[in-house]
């Protein structure tokens, strides 16, 4: 018997605004494995359906409007005259909020013939959880219907939604909610039905952000318009990513004006810490609101015990938060609700508090935020190593989490060039970075907010010889050249094989000037440039594969991480040379950049093959875009 599949996703359209969202075909019916309504970390609805019963639809255009609306254009041939011209069109207009989807059905007709027909609507109950749906072995839970009028509401013991159709015959069907219209047109008329659903979830742990998004505005402040006029296909993909980012914006019930973004759809609909924070630092070209409400929502979920069953440590920040526990089947994972695994974000919430006050962010609000600062920083020193190396690493301690905690999670992304696996505990390269850049920002913070009981001088002491010993440790001679290792693993071996997660250190201070330009000059080189972006893995390494989650593709947030460190570290021409090939990117996927897509090189593809299971819209892949519009403003 063949084992579940994960949806693939490359084929299929949303609309959405977080924590909703809507998965079709190309004519809005849901039909497939990853389509239908979700709220949260529930699908509500697997399957929509409209057809006309004088009619097949026949679907014709799709035309998204923004990142919560979607239009369908379809052809009724069927009630049409003879003549050549398509003259009964359907127009399907989907929006999408918060908590509800609607639809609204317009029939047109040109015929001078008197037109009627009946329009039938059904969909599939199922309020299968998010994770289940995503290992394709989902099973859908029994749901009562109850009808009343024209509107219906469908339950499950905490998850529930409403149906309203005005003017249709509502009935539940064989677990099935089916609403039909009559529709008679005029020669010449028109007709309008409407439909929507409410979705509730007692369960939910996020929410909608209070108050609009203001990222266009924030855009046209730092020089988008000057940007894009000398390459016009930036403007476009800003267009389609602020849109995205707004789209994304989350709050926890009990601070619903501190919000965050989204990781991404479908998965990650939630609150990641590294996620999170990254794409709140790439996007603090548009300001400071959204780095300091994420800092807050995040100090407040801060860890203040030692768990392994959730991997909280005091002073720890949260990986990822869900509503409910997390099975992945096949995989041996059990991830908490409140997880977290994750050896990065840490260091990365003291960095994005420094970035966040250099660029304006207001005293008293980063004042707020300085003991949850010395928390983290007490965790990078005291807990952040397990093994007592000097090293940040990590480990699974309950054998159900997380085998690998940094950004490249997946269980086969740190490899020696050979393939062979490394073991843990393992210190990531990058890791040592961000410790390095948070250790001296934390000092900076501490001197300027902290008080007596504070060490800035002993922080920067610790920063040096984090420094001094990555310098010793972590360089490699391969045939490939000389690079800083991925790792090291659990015998403080550095593992060799070359990964874009070197242009994580650039701009953190921890390689020397002219370390930098080499590590640049490799990552643009014909073995880790794609032309689309940088790979994950080099070409030489025995794991290469262009569809390889962590071993070969390219992520755009992981090259935009790379530029942002070359135009920190001066490095402009080689920053320009790589937004170039993330422009090349957007223009192939339509400007709406997936989580990642495959690493093959540009040279031999006119546009980039999807990685076909790729989240999208993803928040760090969007905020790449305004490191793009940095770069090319700074460039000028």
């Amino acid at each position: 018997m063949p084992h579940p599949l994960q949806p693939l996703l490359s084929d299929a359209l949303i609309a959405l605004r977080a924590p909703t969202q809507v998965w079709s075909r190309a004519g809005g019916d849901s039909a497939a494995a990853i389509d239908g309504i979700y709220h949260g970390d529930v699908r509500h609805v697997r399957g929509i359906e409209l057809s006309c019963a004088e009619s097949r639809i026949e679907w014709i255009s799709v035309a998204p409007d923004g990142p919560a609306r979607i239009v369908f254009d379809g052809l009724l041939r069927g009630v049409d005259d003879a003549t050549p011209d398509p003259k009964v069109r359907l127009t399907r207009d989907r929006r999408v909020a918060a908590g509800r989807m609607r639809e609204t059905l317009t029939v047109r007709s040109h015929a001078p013939h008197a037109v009627s027909m009946t329009l039938a609507l059904r969909l599939v109950p199922d309020f299968a959880l998010l994770h289940e749906v995503k290992s394709g072995a989902h099973a859908p839970r029994t749901a009562e219907i109850a009808v009343s009028g024209t509107a219906a509401t469908v339950r499950t013991a905490s998850a529930w939604f409403e149906v309203a159709a005005p003017g249709a015959h509502l009935a539940a069907e064989g677990g099935v909610v089916v609403a039909t219209w009559t529709v008679d047109l005029p020669p010449r008329g028109e007709a309008v039905r409407e439909w929507a659903v409410e979705l509730h979830d007692e369960t939910l742990v996020v929410q909608a952000a209070a108050g609009p998004g203001t990222w266009a505005a924030a855009a046209g402040a730092v020089g988008a318009p000057a940007a894009t006029a000398g390459d016009p296909r930036l403007g476009r993909w800003l267009e389609v990513a602020l849109g995205d980012l707004d789209a994304l914006r989350l709050a926890l019930p009990d601070a619903p004006r501190d919000e965050f973004f989204a990781a991404g759809a479908p998965w990650f609909f939630t609150l990641f810490g590294r996620d999170s924070l990254w794409a709140a630092r790439l996007t603090l070209p548009l300001g400071t609101d959204m780095a300091a409400s994420t800092l807050r929502v995040l100090a407040r979920l801060q860890g203040t015990r030692d768990d392994p069953a959730t991997a909280q440590e005091p002073g720890k920040i949260l990986h990822e938060l869900r509503a409910s526990a997390i099975q992945l089947p096949g995989e041996g994972i059990v991830l908490p609700p409140q997880y977290y695994g994750s050896v990065d974000a840490t260091p990365l919430w003291v960095c994005l508090l420094a970035d966040a006050w250099r660029a304006g962010m207001p005293d008293a609000e980063v004042r707020e935020l300085v003991p949850a600062l010395r928390r983290a920083l007490a965790w990078m020193r005291e807990s952040g190593d397990s093994d007592g190396d000097g090293f940040l690493d990590y480990i699974d301690r309950m054998g159900t989490g997380l085998a690998n905690q940094g950004w490249k999670d997946s269980g086969d992304s740190i490899q020696w060039r050979d393939g062979t696996l490394a073991t843990g505990p393992i210190a990531l390269c990058e890791v040592q970075g961000y410790a390095y850049e948070a250790a001296r920002g934390g000092a900076d913070l501490l001197e300027a907010f902290g008080d007596d009981g504070d060490d800035p001088a002993g922080l920067r002491a610790w920063a040096a010889d984090l420094r001094a010993r990555f310098a010793g440790a972590y360089w490699v001679e391969t045939p490939e050249g000389r690079y800083p290792a991925v790792a090291l693993d659990r015998d403080k071996n550095p593992v060799d094989t070359l990964t874009s997660n070197i242009g994580h250190l650039l701009g953190t201070g921890i390689l020397e000037p002219d370390e930098e330009a080499h590590v640049a000059g490799l990552l643009l080189g014909p073995t880790m440039s794609s032309g689309y972006g940088i790979r994950t893995m080099s070409t030489r390494a025995a794991g290469f594969w262009p569809l390889s989650y962590h071993g070969g593709s390219v992520w755009v947030h992981d090259t935009a991480i790379a530029i942002n460190g070359m135009l920190r570290a001066g490095l402009r021409d080689a920053a320009v040379q790589a937004v170039d090939g993330l422009l090349a990117a957007a223009e192939g996927f339509a400007y709406r950049v997936p989580e990642l897509h495959a690493g093959d090189a540009a040279s031999e593809r006119s546009v980039p093959a999807p990685y076909p299971a790729a989240c999208r819209p993803q928040a760090w892949s969007a905020a790449a875009a305004v490191t793009c519009l940095q770069v090319l403003t700074a460039a000028g």
